[in-house]
């Protein structure tokens, strides 16, 4: 079964239907990151109420927490947290990098120690496929090898190798059985003619959808979208197309402009435990002493509850005071924006005026008087 419907393109934007086994998607669309199944700070009830349709959970932490065994025995992620949205599992390539000196990276698959209680384990690409069935999310990703920036080109070439061999043994391990969808993450460090080559070999192995992986990881913001440009124009029209970890609001608008359906990040929610609430004007620090007396919201006009109902200066004496209905408030606040902004950026190219939107919004948001 396809993967997505476009229904109207304005350049390379494209407005689309992600298909889905809980639902069709609105595309393009950010998902909310649920590293353990949930939101953090957040209910299903109100991400569902702000118009969340789907999330984000890592398999590599459900593996180790609670477990993708139990899991499947208590009936999938979705019976288990109770979320009736769609929902993705990252395989955990990106958190397995991060783990430094605790992992090994061998031909078979990935040894590494458990950052929760030190316990080793060993995965394999079939593994992993394993692991996203029995969780039962509706798109799983191929496990791949995330490469830091900077890197030689010798490795980032084995990487690529290993990548690309790891696919194919994702792809002959799955289930044929069930809605689950499999996509392939194409790497290739910052090589122009690696990240071309790790495309048409993940492409000849037509996975339901394509992510573009390893950015984000330090490099400046023009070196990830030239990698973005090198290859979006080789992936099939009739797939998605996901960039993976890319997150701020100037990003979201960049790659959709470019061509992408699909998007995650922790940032909006990350930043709103530490106080930095999303605007059209940028980003504000809550916590700025010039908040303390005043009494607006934290955006003039936004629907959400807690513009709806505090005060710029309570929000600032929460966080200041370390409540936990900060975390609550702040969130709220920020995924809702997320999700104004990517139904704007949506009813964007349905009119064919995508062009005026970024232009007027960037105007807007990188001269806004907040984002210190």
């Amino acid at each position: 079964m396809k993967a997505i419907e476009i229904l109207k393109t304005d350049g390379r934007a494209r407005r689309g239907t992600l298909l889905t086994g809980h639902g069709h998607i609105d595309t393009p669309v950010f998902m909310p990151v649920g590293t353990q199944g949930t939101v953090k700070a957040m209910t299903h009830k109100e991400l569902w109420e702000m118009g969340v349709r789907m999330t984000l959970a890592n398999a590599y932490h459900l593996y180790l927490r609670p477990g993708d065994e139990m899991i499947r025995r208590m009936g999938g992620i979705h019976e288990f947290s109770g979320w009736d949205g769609a929902m993705l599992t990252d395989s955990g390539g990106f958190q397995i990098f991060s783990l430094g000196v605790l992992r090994e990276i061998k031909e078979e698959g990935v040894l590494f120690q458990s950052h929760i209680d030190g316990s080793r384990h060993f995965l394999t690409p079939e593994k992993m496929v394993k692991v996203q069935e029995n969780i039962g999310a509706d798109i799983a990703m191929c496990l791949d090898e995330c490469v830091s920036y900077p890197s030689s080109y010798e490795y980032t070439s084995r990487s690529v190798d290993l990548t690309t061999d790891w696919a194919r043994r994702c792809r002959a391990a799955r289930s044929e059985e069930g809605s689950q969808k499999l996509f392939g993450i194409i790497q290739g460090g910052f090589y122009e003619d690696l990240r071309v080559k790790s495309a048409h070999e993940l492409i000849s192995m037509d996975f339901d959808g394509y992510a573009v992986g390893g950015l984000s990881v330090g490099e400046p913001k023009g070196l990830m979208w030239d990698m973005v440009d090198t290859v979006i124009d080789l992936l099939p029209p009739e797939k998605p197309r996901y960039m993976m970890g890319v997150g701020m609001p100037e990003d979201l608008l960049e790659g959709v402009k470019r061509g992408i359906d699909m998007f995650d990040c922790i940032i909006p929610t990350r930043l709103a435990r530490n106080g930095t609430f999303f605007t059209p004007a940028g980003k504000m620090n809550i916590r700025n002493a010039r908040f303390a007396e005043d009494k607006r919201p934290v955006v003039e006009g936004c629907s959400c509850y807690a513009c709806r109902t505090y005060s710029r200066a309570y929000l600032r004496h929460l966080l200041m005071a370390h409540e936990l209905t900060s975390f609550y408030l702040n969130t709220i606040h920020n995924v809702y924006f997320y999700m104004e902004f990517m139904g704007n950026l949506r009813r964007a190219i349905e009119a064919g005026t995508y062009d005026e939107f970024y232009r007027v919004f960037k105007r807007q948001y990188e001269g806004g008087e907040y984002d210190d």
